[in-house]
């Protein structure tokens, strides 16, 4: 599935050129006209990286970065700056901030594509890492085992329940999405979202999401 890009930027011509060139890249495009707009679209769009201006109505950059970083879904989410305001203070506040990158204006398609390309890539080997070799998740809370039972003959009736949060995980696993929008969906952090998959794998000794998916279709455990 294409990976989704938010392009932030009060010039219709930026957002316009920006999408035409990510679009061929085979990336989806979204586009808000400030920080504002974007705050809105975030949750519904889900993207894997935001580029966004600093000058701009309403809510600008800085301020629309820092409210976004206070939301645990999106605190890893590469951001880019795009804009002509580069000295050396706002550049300390960019980072500060939160942002990963600083590309000035005017700039050059290519090496926007290269670092948007260097950023995801990045942050997919992050996610594949953590979910690869963390340490076996703390123990979880002690929850009444889901109303949603294995059916009659199924293998997993002797062997373990899922409890409600495991199955909501489950349910929203099964339906392709990834860990930053279960944690959107859920209103928990990421890192929590990862544990509860780690611990399912471990339900079902199953190595992969491919894997866990399969097998909860296999044994009636997701519709």
């Amino acid at each position: 599935m294409p990976l989704t890009i938010l392009v932030v930027d009060d010039d219709a011509g930026i957002r316009l050129s920006l999408k035409d060139y990510l679009e061929l890249e085979g990336y989806i495009v979204v586009m808000a006209e400030d920080g504002w707009q974007a705050l809105e679209l975030i949750s519904q769009s889900q993207p894997q990286l935001v580029i966004t201006d600093i000058s701009m109505p309403r809510i600008d950059g800085f301020a629309f970065l820092k409210s976004l970083r206070q939301q645990p879904a999106w605190r890893l989410l590469p951001v880019i700056f795009l804009t002509a305001r580069t000295q050396t203070q706002e550049r300390v506040q960019g980072y500060q901030s939160g942002c990963d990158v600083y590309i000035e204006k005017p700039f050059e398609l290519p090496e926007v594509g290269a670092v948007v390309k260097n950023l995801l890539a990045r942050s997919q080997l992050i996610q594949t890492a953590w979910l690869q070799y963390q340490q076996v998740p703390e123990p979880l809370p002690v929850a009444a085992p889901s109303p949603l039972l294995p059916m009659p003959g199924s293998v997993l009736a002797d062997h373990f329940s899922l409890t409600d949060r495991e199955q909501s995980v489950l349910d929203l696993l099964s339906e392709g999405m990834s860990n930053a929008q279960i944690a959107a969906t859920l209103f928990l952090s990421p890192r929590t979202i990862e544990k509860y998959v780690t611990n399912l794998l471990r339900k079902t000794d199953t190595s992969n999401r491919a894997e866990l998916v399969r097998f909860a279709m296999d044994h009636h455990l997701v519709e």
